[in-house]
């Protein structure tokens, strides 16, 4: 998978379109990142007992990759991510200014 935990993402397409985050977590089995406070949603959760009252709790659910683009730390452009092998060991690059990620 090319994002990784902490990378800087701008969302492409659907409700949250050019907001900014940092990623949380990868399901790489789904192809789906989870970017904290983005594509977030209310639940409304029933009242269990007398001392739990009813509530609206707001989820973060993840979204699919290819709705979001990685914004270079250099150039601070989002870019698509490309690989390059030095020594025995493959390294992420951005594909606009060459720089490593």
């Amino acid at each position: 998978m090319k994002f990784k935990k902490g990378d800087e993402v701008k969302v492409v397409r659907g409700k949250d379109k050019g907001k900014t985050g940092k990623i949380e977590k990868v399901f790489p089995k789904v192809n789906k990142v989870l970017i904290n406070n983005i594509n977030q949603f209310k639940r409304h959760l029933k009242k269990r007992s007398e001392s739990e009252p009813s509530e609206i709790v707001t989820l973060t659910k993840p979204l699919i990759v290819t709705n979001v683009a990685l914004v270079c730390p250099k150039c601070h452009l989002t870019t698509r991510v490309g690989y390059k092998i030095e020594k025995n060991s493959k390294v992420r690059i951005c594909s606009k200014c060459k720089a490593e990620i």
